[in-house]
Parts: C-alpha cells; sequence; structure tokens
C-alpha cells in the first residue's frame, strides 16, 4: 500500500478495533447477566463463572464484528470526506478503487478472521462451555443442598440446611432418608461438608445424631462426632452430553452420521449451520461495502451526510437480520442455503455499484473549483 492508502487504512482500523471491543464488551455484560445464575443458585466459583463468560467471546465476536466495521467505516469515512481529503485524494488522481481499497482490505482482512473463528474456534469454545454447563448441572455439591429450602435430591431423600458460608461448610444439616424395606432413617447434624473419598463424593456430617425406624416401628438413636454419609447413588446419571448444532466442527455438519437417528432427524439444519460459517464472514465485506456507499457513493455535500447514512444503516439492519432469517429457513428446506450467500453479496454488489456509478470528475471539478475560490479569496 502506497502512503496515502496506509494513512486511510489506519483512519479505518482504529475506530474498528474500539467499536468491536466496546460491542463484544457489552455483548459480555449481556452474557453474563444471563449467567449470573451460575454463582447464586448453584454455588458455583467465580472461575467457573468467568470460564463461561470468555468461551462465549468467539462467538460474540463472529456477530459483532460486521457491525463493528460498519459504525467504524461511517465514523471514519464521514470524517475524511467532510474535511475533504478523500476529495483530495480523487483531485490528486487516485482512482475509487485505491481510495476505497484500504477499507475493503480491512473487510477482507476480518472476514478471513470470522471464517477461522468460524470453523475452529467458535466450535471448540461451544464445546467447552457445553461440558462446563453439564458439569455444573449434575454437580451433586450444588444440587444437594439449598440453603433455607427443603430440597429432594433423590426418590425418598429430603434434605435441609440452614445456611451455608464461604468455605462451603453446611449449618444445621437434616436428612431424611425412607428406606426401601419400609423403614426411615434421620440425620442431623451441626455442620456438614461436602467431600469426595475413594474418587466418590460424601457427605460428611459433623457433632450430630442419627435416629433409624424399622418398620416394625423399632426406634434405635446414635450420637456420632462424624459420620460418612454416602452420596454416590445420587451422583451416578443416566443423562448424557449432547453436542448442539452449534458445537460441531465443520466436519460432522458436511459428513454427520446417519446411523443416529438424530443426525437423521436434523440433517438440514446441520448442513444450514456449515452454510452458515462460510456464509456469514462475507457480510464484513456486505457491512463495509454499504458503509462506502453511504459517504462515497453519492454527490458530496458540505452540511453533511446524515439522511443518506441513516437510509444506509436501516438497509444494512435489514440485510443482517435477513440474514439470519435465512439461515433459520434453511433449516427446513436444503436448496435455500443459496440464498445465504445470495443475500451478503447482493449487498456487496449493490454498495459498491453505488460507488463506481458516481463519476470522479465530479469530485475534481468540486476540488478545483475550490482552489480557484481560495486563489481568488473568495469562499468556497
Amino acid at each position: 500500500m502506497r502512503l496515502i492508502e496506509r494513512y486511510i487504512f489506519r483512519q479505518l482500523l482504529g475506530p474498528t478495533l474500539l467499536a468491536a471491543a466496546a460491542l463484544a464488551a457489552l455483548a459480555l455484560l449481556a452474557r453474563s447477566l444471563s449467567e449470573f445464575d451460575i454463582l447464586i443458585s448453584q454455588r458455583q466459583s467465580a472461575l467457573i463463572f468467568l470460564k463461561i463468560i470468555m468461551l462465549a467471546l468467539p462467538q460474540l465476536l463472529n456477530i459483532v464484528l460486521p457491525i463493528a466495521l460498519f459504525v467504524a467505516a461511517l465514523v471514519a469515512l464521514n470524517r475524511l470526506h467532510t474535511e475533504q481529503e478523500i476529495v483530495v485524494c480523487f483531485a490528486g488522481g487516485m482512482s475509487r478503487w485505491r481510495v476505497i481499497s484500504p477499507a475493503i482490505r480491512l473487510a477482507v482482512f476480518a472476514t478471513l478472521f470470522s471464517l477461522v473463528i468460524g470453523l475452529w474456534v467458535q466450535p471448540w469454545s461451544a464445546r467447552l462451555i457445553r461440558e462446563t454447563a453439564f458439569a455444573v448441572k449434575t454437580d451433586v455439591a450444588s444440587t444437594l443442598v439449598q440453603p433455607g429450602q427443603f430440597t429432594e435430591p433423590g426418590p425418598g431423600l429430603t434434605v435441609y440446611a440452614q445456611s451455608i458460608d464461604r468455605n462451603n461448610l453446611i449449618h444445621n444439616l437434616f436428612i431424611h432418608q425412607e428406606r426401601s424395606d419400609g423403614g426411615a432413617s434421620t440425620y442431623s447434624s451441626r455442620e456438614a461438608v461436602i467431600a469426595t473419598r475413594h474418587g466418590a463424593p460424601v457427605l460428611v456430617m459433623l457433632k450430630g445424631s442419627n435416629q433409624q425406624f424399622s418398620n416394625a416401628g423399632v426406634l434405635q438413636y446414635t450420637s456420632f462426632d462424624e459420620y460418612t454419609f454416602d452420596l454416590s447413588s445420587l451422583f451416578q446419571s443416566d443423562e448424557l452430553l449432547h453436542y448442539k448444532i452449534a458445537d460441531r466442527y465443520l466436519h460432522e455438519l458436511v459428513f454427520p452420521d446417519l446411523s443416529q437417528d438424530w443426525e437423521q432427524k436434523n440433517r438440514a439444519g446441520l448442513l444450514a449451520e456449515a452454510h452458515s460459517r462460510f456464509a456469514g464472514p462475507l457480510y464484513n465485506i456486505a457491512l463495509m461495502a454499504m458503509a462506502l456507499a453511504a459517504v462515497i457513493g453519492g454527490p458530496f455535500n458540505r452540511m453533511g451526510y446524515g439522511k443518506r447514512i441513516a437510509a444506509v444503516g436501516a438497509a444494512a439492519a435489514v440485510v443482517r437480520i435477513a440474514g439470519f432469517g435465512v439461515q433459520a429457513a434453511c433449516e427446513d428446506n436444503v436448496w435455500l442455503n443459496v440464498l445465504q450467500y445470495a443475500v451478503p453479496v447482493a449487498a456487496t454488489w449493490w454498495g459498491l455499484s453505488q460507488i463506481f456509478r458516481q463519476k470522479v470528475s465530479r469530485y475534481v471539478a468540486i476540488s478545483r473549483r475550490k482552489a480557484a475560490y481560495a486563489a481568488q479569496g473568495k469562499p468556497a
């Protein structure tokens, strides 16, 4: 790139990075609010919470990057145009393609970046989120005891605890268990803690008592300083981890295992997701072309381009929403997948056509007229 092209590229790169960071931060904030239940209800550590939030970043980046490009391009190009720097470029003999080439290069780099994220990084992070969420869901420590509530974590088992402190120490624990022979057992302890022994989860109760009722109505009372309650029967689960369509890699989407019933039923949805991995990054180029059309695709206006930018901004929103709608429609009809590429390609074609339909001579004439007025001491 030549000096002036590098200058335009830098003017676009800075706002793009800032816009992407700001939009990604807002998206992460919204995601953190939706996942805040992990800390409160499920009592997981802050590390698990941060892990889930940060693993969602690749998917959020793929969503906000085209929008960041569009907003940053509008801001930077509008400033360059209103300060007549682009007009000077045209007056200096630069072709229209050379003027917009830094923006197109930036959009291409963003497209390649989005493609790498969509094909490899996003499914990897989505799998880790799914595995972490599954581990949290099957975590017996978070589901067994709810402070101040009676819970039934298993058949015939009722658990109550007054409180749980920051060290996960359970205070004033009560457990009632009904046995298969018709009897029942009741445990109470001042303190308890969930631990692991021999690879199995156990509940260690301290300073408590045990009351057992046999089916014949006989009561046995025992006090203890420490008692271990086995939780392995509660920990066992028949639930299996299942990856959703968005969690799968490209080869799993294109070549699914058709011997599985779920794979056969969701064949169209798998193909729609595969095509969206390639079509989605094209919106970086499409929205950049529309941003260029909003600023450069019309006649010079000293009063600014507010109306034109607003109109193109609304059109860009319609294009992106249409892309999501087309992707959803493709889950029912495989032949509609061509529309996933048609929407961004059509938007790109429209934007470039608006740019190149204006003649550069108009900008050159404006620049020469301003120079003549300046030489005569008259306002332009």
